[in-house]
């Protein structure tokens, strides 16, 4: 779809869009808090790696003159990265942004309305949570969290705050996936049993994050870590974070969360009841030492008698597929933005469906453009906190699956994950 917007027609879609959350609306006090129609969004990039100035920053650029947004403000614990950024502001805003040491500087800032938080996956609850405390909104990337706790203690601050949070799950703004849920919400494909994704490659995406320039003079390592490991300064560790598990956990938590965050969008389930997950170091094991698995498979069991897959494999390339099974068909993910659905498999086809079918695309407003259209609204983003809490629970269970071998349940009333 195109993302060009004119501004006022960037406002009309801000009073007009019907928002299809997973979860329920954010707070009254949300609404209070959110900006006026003719106000400037000033926001601040926490994290200026790829991901930060090239997916976040990019969108703020691409969005400007509609949304009428800019980034006045960049941290990095890397100084190298942080400056660039902040050159590249310039480039595309006509103002350097402002570099600050530390993230409690630039939510300390006045001239701050909305942080985007592209640091590592170890760093972001302890960012939004800091960005709610600060009154700042935040568009926070994914998994949110990486830990019950520091989960619920993110998450509370959000709800106490009436922050606009949109957790970066983009796939369900993508009108495709906005589609199939329709399609599963008209009963065309019957009940759910099973949902599942192989999602393997030829070599672990880390080592792509390998650098060799980054020198202990330019890295605030304590910034970067947050106690997470005793080790000092190491290149290697920061510029390839991906890799070991001090920082991130892998596939699961990774890819696996976005295709988890799919399908709890799609089919309209909640948090799983239980996980098993295996996997290890199978292929890869060099100088670099990495920790983080490169082959892994998790199950979840959901209350709505649900069972869904995922799996990674680097050690072989082949075999990708994203589907959900169902009593009258499947539904086939792999085609990007156009999923497709037939009779293949149902137990209970009755000829309502012939042949390959595309999903009709439902559209609606891209996923950053979705968070600065609610910063002036007051809505409901297209991934609100509540997708952000399932998304990290499931990942979590099945982490410390992994970590311990044992099978994990999750109890919504305590908001806990116990072991079997």
């Amino acid at each position: 779809m195109s993302t060009t917007l004119t501004r006022r027609g960037f406002l009309q879609a801000g009073a007009a869009a019907t928002v299809m959350a997973a979860g329920p609306s954010i707070a009254a006090a949300t609404r209070a808090k959110a900006l006026g129609a003719n106000d400037r969004i000033r926001i601040g990039l926490i994290g200026c790696g790829g991901r930060g100035v090239g997916a976040h920053m990019k969108a703020v650029h691409d969005h400007a003159q509609a949304a009428n947004v800019e980034v006045v403000a960049v941290t990095d614990p890397w100084s190298v990265a942080a400056q660039k950024a902040a050159a590249q502001a310039k480039e595309w805003f006509g103002r350097e942004a402002k570099v600050h040491a530390s993230y409690r500087d630039l939510l300390a800032a006045p001239d701050v309305d909305a942080v985007m938080i592209a640091s590592p996956d170890h760093c972001h609850a302890t960012h939004l949570e800091a960005a709610a405390k600060a009154g700042k909104h935040a568009y926070c990337e994914k998994p949110m969290a990486i830990g019950m706790d520091e989960l619920a203690r993110a998450y509370d601050a959000a709800k106490a705050a009436g922050i606009i949070v949109q957790v970066g799950t983009q796939l369900r703004s993508q009108p495709g996936a906005v589609g199939a849920r329709a399609l599963m919400q008209a009963g065309t494909l019957g009940r759910i049993s099973r949902a599942e994704q192989i999602r393997n490659g030829e070599k672990p995406y880390w080592y792509s994050y390998l650098k060799k320039e980054v020198r202990k003079e330019d890295l605030n390592w304590e910034e970067f870590t947050m106690g997470r490991t005793k080790k000092a300064f190491d290149g290697t560790l920061y510029s390839a974070w991906y890799g070991y598990y001090e920082f991130c956990q892998g596939p699961v938590p990774q890819w696996g969360s976005h295709f988890l965050d799919l399908i709890h969008y799609i089919a309209g389930l909640g948090c799983p009841e239980t996980c098993v997950c295996l996997g290890g170091i199978y292929t890869w094991k060099d100088e670099n030492k990495f920790t983080v698995p490169d082959q892994v498979h998790a199950v979840w069991h959901y209350p709505e008698a649900v069972m869904v897959s995922y799996t990674t494999n680097f050690g072989n390339g082949f075999g990708n597929t994203t589907r959900i099974l169902a009593e009258k068909g499947v539904l086939k993910l792999d085609r990007g933005d156009q999923p497709i659905y037939t009779a293949e498999g149902g137990i209970k086809r009755d000829g309502s469906i012939r042949g390959e079918n595309k999903v009709a695309p439902v559209e609606r407003p891209e996923h950053f453009l979705d968070w600065f259209r609610c910063l002036r609204s007051g809505e409901t983003p297209h991934a609100p906190l509540e997708a952000g809490w399932q998304h990290s629970v499931a990942c979590i269970m099945a982490v410390e699956s992994f970590d311990t071998g044992r099978r994990t349940r999750y109890d919504a009333a305590q908001r806990r994950i116990t072991r079997d």
